[in-house]
């Protein structure tokens, strides 16, 4: 029986025969979850920062039309 499974899956390349599975195994190997959980928590608080100042503004109803008015909500950002 073991003779007929090593016979089936003798075919499977190893990551030395194969340069993908190497460069997959590579890649692997240096992943770090970390970077990428920092870099999802900063867009997380960019969209957050944008989501609250689009309420703030919503809720102010400034005449977006006034150069003076923009220049007073951009003095206070």
């Amino acid at each position: 029986c073991a003779s007929l499974i090593s016979s089936q899956f003798s075919f499977i390349p190893t990551a030395s025969t194969n340069p993908k599975a190497a460069l997959k195994s590579k890649i692997v190997a240096e992943f770090r979850p970390q970077s990428l959980i920092d870099e999802l928590l900063l867009y997380k608080r960019s969209e957050d920062q944008i989501e609250l100042k689009e309420k703030q503004l919503s809720t102010m109803r400034v005449d977006v039309c006034s150069t003076e008015t923009l220049k007073c909500l951009k003095g206070k950002a």
